[in-house]
């Protein structure tokens, strides 16, 4: 089993040269920006967040993959850090071996700006010497910040205080380091897109069902503000697909709490109103699910054809007495 390891750390080690080499000779894609990476101690997330005057910043500059890593690479961009990085660390090595092993096949490293951490909280980051100031990089415990063509050089250290006094989960504190980095000034020609990702702990999840939360903002004149709106939709709907599990399971009692969460963190989503109101019509809670189909049919007309389809499903008993009391509230 040893040789086998060391054969294939050669491979990758031949494998990455390669890449790197082959990717040396494209054209430099600067993409200037503030980034994040960190692991959760106590759930063993990982995740990554980014910020930038630059379309689609989300798709080339974080990467993560459950129980191994997260990945930042930026400022002339080299996204192949990304996979490699990963990789890397999938072997064995640790962030700031990776890191390394990748900046010695780089002949661009005075350009790169980069952050890295593994599964066991260790982290790494490198700022060549040819980045372009305002940048910083600041490393704590379980993270690491970087930015570049920063309005302030003082925007790592707010980000770093502010994900160090943040509570909550993973998915929070890096909102609030991006927005702590925003507040401090941000990127020196404005603001465009932005990402977040968060993934499981446990390396046995696949990356399709391990990705916690995995949001994107292209191109849009608030990215952070946006990224914060799409945080709160993204956990409601977490807590639909609960509801949906608990119905599935035949936990009626479960499923309400879980669409009642989602439904109270977006109040204005007609969708949540009216899941809320079907499961609580299928419990016999008849009389408490009336006001919420009547707010659903008066967002969207169409859920009064659709709720006639759930009997058939199995999702509203097959009562035509029950139909005509719900097709009534509005």
């Amino acid at each position: 089993m040893k040789q086998f390891t060391g054969i294939c750390l050669v491979f990758l080690s031949l494998m990455t040269t390669w890449v790197m080499a082959a990717e040396s000779s494209r054209q430099l894609r600067p993409v200037n920006t503030y980034s994040i990476v960190a692991r959760d101690p106590e759930t063993g997330e990982l995740g990554a967040a980014v910020q930038s005057h630059w379309f689609s910043v989300g798709s080339i500059v974080i990467w993560a993959e459950p129980g191994v890593g997260a990945v930042a690479t930026q400022s002339f961009v080299e996204p192949s850090y990304g996979p490699l990085g990963l990789q890397l660390m999938r072997t064995g090595k640790d962030a700031g071996q990776a890191l390394r092993s990748l900046l010695a096949s780089d002949e661009h490293e005075d350009v790169r700006q980069v952050g890295m951490v593994d599964a066991n909280g260790n982290v790494a980051n490198h700022t060549g010497d040819n980045a372009i100031a305002e940048y910083c990089n600041l490393t704590g415990v379980g993270f690491s910040v970087q930015a570049n063509m920063m309005w302030k050089p003082t925007v790592c250290a707010a980000m770093a205080a502010a994900f160090e006094g943040a509570s909550g989960d993973l998915a929070e504190r890096l909102m609030r380091a991006l927005e702590a980095a925003q507040n401090e000034g941000g990127d020196a020609r404005g603001k465009q897109s932005a990402a977040l990702l968060v993934v499981s702990g446990d390396i046995a999840e696949p990356a399709w069902a391990g990705r916690v939360f995995d949001l994107r903002i292209e191109d849009h004149k608030e990215p952070i503000a946006e990224m914060r709106r799409l945080l709160t939709m993204a956990r409601a709907y977490r807590l639909m697909n609960e509801g949906d599990e608990h119905m599935t399971n035949g936990d009626v009692e479960q499923a309400i709490a879980a669409y009642s969460g989602a439904e109270a963190l977006v109040p204005d989503s007609h969708e949540m109103v009216f899941w809320h109101a079907a499961t609580l019509a299928a419990a016999g809670e008849v009389d408490e699910s009336l006001p919420l189909f009547r707010k659903a049919f008066q967002a969207w007309p169409r859920w009064k054809v659709l709720v006639q389809r759930l009997p058939a499903a199995g999702l509203l008993p097959d009562d035509p007495a029950l139909m005509e009391a719900i097709l009534s509230a509005d």
